[in-house]
């Protein structure tokens, strides 16, 4: 199986009330994050770190940690992440596509506004936000296939491939002639507000 997950920020004291995670330092949240991921993650399993493993912590101390993890790692490296020891990863990028059951999908740590395949139902997956689930439930609700795996929007647990397709599922895609640029042009509009 492939699984996804992304902002766990192991290490990372202040995330815990920035956030409103339901820890008590950041010793305990890195145990039960990695706890939670290989409550699914088995050892022949994929598992896509989507960026941001660890921050405010020694390269040495995440690399401990990361060992830890169950699976078959991909590391797509985000804005806090270090130079980790690649042995520990099946591969490492900035951006990754994967085809799966013949849906693209394209992964990278930041959310983006345009994708490869968008058009055509390609499911875009991202962490960096800190989104919460309500995140994902209105791209669904608007039809736009994008999926944000961080721990934050996911109850702090990773999430499958299988369940991401199965997300969207039935969910008509965006008229990107006229909805999605409407959007894309509201949401510009309140930025320079």
């Amino acid at each position: 199986m492939i699984y996804f997950t992304s902002d766990l920020h192991l290490g990372h004291e202040a995330v815990i009330h920035m956030q409103n995670r339901p820890f008590s330092n950041a010793e305990d949240m890195n145990k039960q994050l990695i706890k939670n991921i290989n409550s699914f993650v088995g050892t022949n399993d994929t598992l896509y770190i989507v960026g941001d493993i660890s921050y405010r912590l020694s390269t040495e101390k995440s690399e401990e940690l990361i060992k830890k993890i169950h699976g078959k790692k991909i590391f797509i490296k985000g804005n806090h992440d270090k130079d980790y020891d690649k042995s520990l990863f099946e591969f490492c990028d900035n951006y990754v596509e994967l085809v799966y059951k013949g849906i693209k999908f394209d992964i990278m740590h930041y959310p983006l506004r345009s994708w490869n395949g968008m058009r055509h139902g390609a499911i875009q997956v991202h962490g960096h936000i800190h989104a919460t689930k309500e995140y994902n439930e209105r791209n669904r609700e608007k039809g736009i296939y994008q999926y944000d795996v961080g721990v934050d929007a996911n109850n702090y647990y990773p999430v499958s491939i299988e369940a991401i397709i199965d997300y969207f599922k039935d969910v008509p895609l965006i008229d990107f002639d006229n909805d999605y640029y409407e959007e894309i042009k509201r949401l510009n509009e309140d930025l320079e507000e």
